[in-house]
Order: structure tokens, then C-alpha cells, then sequence
């Protein structure tokens, strides 16, 4: 049960931020800097901006430290390019579907 709420949640992490983000990019042109920029047009933004970016670095620095005792290689490049690639609400949830999958 706690597996399929893991994956809801980094399935919902997916879309509901990659709605905004394609919004943004059909009403603002596909330039990620100018992105970039939006990120930081006032201090709330900024701080945002930075409170994901603490957490996505320390989730990776997470996972890559339990790969490294688990030797589970296959999990770390999956999770960490979804952290950074869509956010922490779809990396998280998912290496934490994937870490609490059934041991063989």
C-alpha cells in the first residue's frame, strides 16, 4: 500500500509541475534561462528556488550513498536525472518506490 502511494505521489510529481513548466514554455518561447530568470523575479521565488535546490542536492546526495551500500546502481541515475530533470516531487517519491520495492 505505502509503495503505491510512493509511486502516486511521484506520478502526480510529474504532472502537476510539468503542467506549469509547458504552459510557461508555450506562452514564453522554449528558452530555459529565461526560465531561469522567472525563477528569481522576487525574494519568495528566490527562496523557493533555493529550498528545492538544498533538497534536490541532498536527495542525491542520498541516494548516491545508499547505492554505494546497497550496490543497487540501476536506481541512482533514474531518480537523480527525474530530481533534476522534473523536481524533488517526482525524485523523491519515486527512489522511494523504487528503494521499497520486495528483497529477492
Amino acid at each position: 500500500m505505502l509503495r503505491m502511494i510512493y509511486l502516486a505521489l511521484a506520478v502526480v510529481g510529474t504532472i502537476q509541475p510539468m503542467r506549469y513548466f509547458l504552459q510557461w514554455f508555450n506562452e514564453n518561447g522554449y528558452d530555459l534561462m529565461a526560465m531561469v530568470d522567472a525563477w528569481h523575479v522576487n525574494a519568495a521565488t528566490s527562496g523557493l528556488v533555493w529550498d528545492l535546490t538544498i533538497a534536490a542536492a541532498a536527495l542525491t546526495i542520498w541516494i548516491l550513498a545508499e547505492v554505494y551500500v546497497r550496490k543497487d546502481y540501476w536506481v541512482a541515475p533514474i531518480c537523480i536525472g527525474a530530481t533534476f530533470c522534473i523536481g524533488v516531487s517526482c525524485g523523491l517519491p519515486l527512489y522511494l518506490y523504487l528503494r521499497t520495492r520486495p528483497i529477492k
